[in-house]
C-alpha cells in the first residue's frame, strides 16, 4: 500500500513551516511533497538589505533540500488544482508539465504585487516581492548613479539621482531607509558626483503617516529617521501617471526620475481565484482550523488564506510573515490530527510586537508592546531576525559585521534586465527568461 501523500504548494513562511513540522513528525511514514518555483526559502524581511548591498543574496535564501531532509522537492509553478480528483498540476522551470495526486493538500501560495489602474505603472514601475526584483534594484540603483556621473545634462543627471518609492508600509519604508544610505555611500565614492547634491529619495503614500498599520510610536520613529536622512516623505500623495521620464503626482507635480519602486502592497496569488471557491478580498476562505469549507482534506494558510482572527472577532488575520509562519505550524498540526495524531487546533495568535529595520544602527520596534528606537531597537530587530531564520544565521551576522566596517561594493552585473522583472507577474520569485515568455 502506498504511503499517504501530503502535498504542500509554496515554500514561503507558511509552506516552509508546514513542511518542516511535518518532516520532523512523520519522517518516512508519509510522503511529503513540496512544490515551489525555487529550491530555497526566501527570508523576505531582509530583502531590502540585499537591494542595498548589506547582505549577499544567498544569505537570505535557505536551501529547501538542505533543511527539509524528509521532504521531496518538486520545482515548478502550480497552475491548476482538481479538488474533485484530488490532483495538482504544475509547470517546471523548463516548461514541462507534471501532475500528481494528494491525500492532503496545503495551499500556501503566498502573494504577488498589488496593481492599481494607474496609466504607465505596469510598464515603468518595478515591485519588490522576490529575489530577482531585489537584484534588479541593486544593479539599477548603482547603474543610475554611474550614468548620472557621465552626463552633462543637469536635468538628466538629477533624474537619474532621484528614486521614488510608492507605498509607506513595511517594504517601502525599509527600501527607502536602506536605499538612501546605499546611494549616499556610492555618491561619496564616485569622483564625478562627490561634492554635488545628494541623491534624492521620495516616499509617497495616500495614508496620513508612514507605517499606517502599526502603532503610531513606530510610525513617528520611522518618519523621523527618514526625514533626518533627507528622504522626502510625502503623505496623502499618490501617482497619477508614470512615464519613462518620470511620474506625475495627483497634485500636478511632475518628478523627473528613472526609478519607480512599487511597494503599495500585495494581493493573493492568482491561483486562489482560479480555484472557484469562496474568497474574502481575494483570499481563500478557511475556518478557524485552516480547512477549506467542503474540502476537509485541503488546508490553506499564509497570505493566500482569509483566516478568522479569533483575537478580533469578525476580522481576518493580516498578511504578515508572523501570522504565516505560525499558521504553517498549525496547518501541519491539524494534518497530523487528521491521521489520529492529536486533536485539531484552532489558529489563534496575539502579536508580540513588530520590528522595522531602518538601516545603519536605526530601527523601530515594540517587543511585547514596549516601544524602542535607535540602537536598542536595532539590536532587538536583528536578534529577532536571527532567531526567526531557519538557517544562514552565522553568515547573516558576518555580513552585518562587515557592513559596519566596510563600505558597500559599487558594482552592477546587469544579470537581471528590466524586462525580466515586470510588475504585473504571477511569479515575482522567478525572473522571465525571454521578452515574450513567462
Amino acid at each position: 500500500m502506498s504511503p499517504v501523500r501530503i502535498v504542500i504548494v509554496g515554500a514561503g513562511f507558511a509552506g516552509y513551516q508546514a513542511a518542516r513540522t511535518l518532516s520532523r513528525a512523520l519522517r518516512r511514514t508519509a510522503e511529503i511533497v513540496l512544490i515551489n518555483p525555487n529550491d530555497y526559502f526566501l527570508y523576505l524581511p531582509l530583502l531590502p538589505e540585499v537591494a542595498a548591498g548589506v547582505l549577499e543574496p544567498r544569505r537570505v535564501s535557505v536551501s529547501l533540500t538542505g533543511t527539509l531532509p524528509h521532504v521531496r522537492l518538486v520545482l515548478g509553478n502550480v497552475d491548476s488544482v482538481d479538488l474533485t480528483g484530488r490532483r495538482v498540476a504544475w509547470t517546471d522551470p523548463e516548461g514541462v508539465r507534471g501532475e500528481m495526486s494528494y491525500d492532503r493538500l496545503v495551499l500556501a501560495v503566498g502573494s504577488v504585487n498589488k496593481l492599481l489602474p494607474i496609466p504607465g505603472v505596469a510598464e515603468h514601475a518595478h515591485g519588490f516581492r522576490g529575489m530577482p526584483e531585489a537584484l534588479y534594484l541593486r544593479d539599477h540603483v548603482t547603474r543610475q548613479l554611474e550614468m548620472a556621473a557621465n552626463t552633462r545634462d543637469p536635468r538628466e543627471r538629477a533624474a537619474r539621482k532621484t528614486f521614488v518609492v510608492v507605498g509607506a508600509g513595511y517594504t517601502g519604508t525599509e527600501v527607502a531607509a536602506h536605499g538612501v544610505l546605499f546611494t549616499d555611500s556610492l555618491a561619496r565614492r564616485n569622483a564625478a558626483l562627490r561634492g554635488e547634491s545628494r541623491p534624492r529619495w521620495m516616499l509617497l503614500d495616500v495614508a496620513k503617516r508612514v507605517l499606517p498599520s502599526l502603532d503610531e510610536r513606530l510610525s513617528r520613529t520611522a518618519g523621523r529617521v527618514l526625514r533626518r536622512r533627507g528622504v522626502h516623505v510625502r503623505m496623502g500623495t499618490s501617482v497619477k501617471e508614470a512615464t519613462s521620464e518620470g511620474v506625475l503626482l495627483d497634485d500636478g507635480e511632475f518628478i523627473d526620475t528613472r526609478s519607480l519602486i512599487w511597494c503599495v502592497g500585495v494581493r493573493p496569488d492568482p491561483l486562489v481565484e482560479d480555484l472557484g471557491l469562496a474568497t474574502e478580498h481575494g483570499r481563500l476562505r478557511v475556518d478557524q482550523y485552516l480547512a477549506v469549507p467542503g474540502h476537509p482534506e485541503v488546508l490553506a494558510c499564509g497570505d493566500a488564506a482569509a483566516v478568522p482572527d479569533l483575537t478580533r472577532p469578525g476580522e481576518f488575520t493580516p498578511m504578515t510573515a508572523q501570522h504565516a509562519q505560525r499558521q504553517g505550524k498549525v496547518a501541519a498540526h491539524n494534518i497530523l490530527a487528521s491521521f489520529g495524531r492529536g486533536t485539531p487546533r484552532p489558529y489563534k495568535h496575539h502579536d508580540l510586537g513588530f520590528t522595522v529595520d531602518l538601516g545603519g544602527v536605526q530601527a523601530a520596534a515594540d517587543p511585547l508592546h514596549i516601544p524602542l528606537a535607535g540602537p536598542a531597537a536595532n539590536a532587538v530587530t536583528r536578534g529577532y531576525h536571527l532567531m526567526a531564520m531557519p538557517g544562514n544565521r552565522i553568515r547573516v551576522a558576518a555580513d552585518w559585521l562587515l557592513d559596519a566596517a566596510l563600505p558597500p561594493q559599487a558594482v552592477q552585473f546587469g544579470l537581471v534586465p528590466s524586462w525580466s522583472v515586470p510588475l504585473d507577474t504571477e511569479s515575482p520569485e522567478v525572473a522571465r527568461h525571454g521578452r515574450g515568455g513567462g
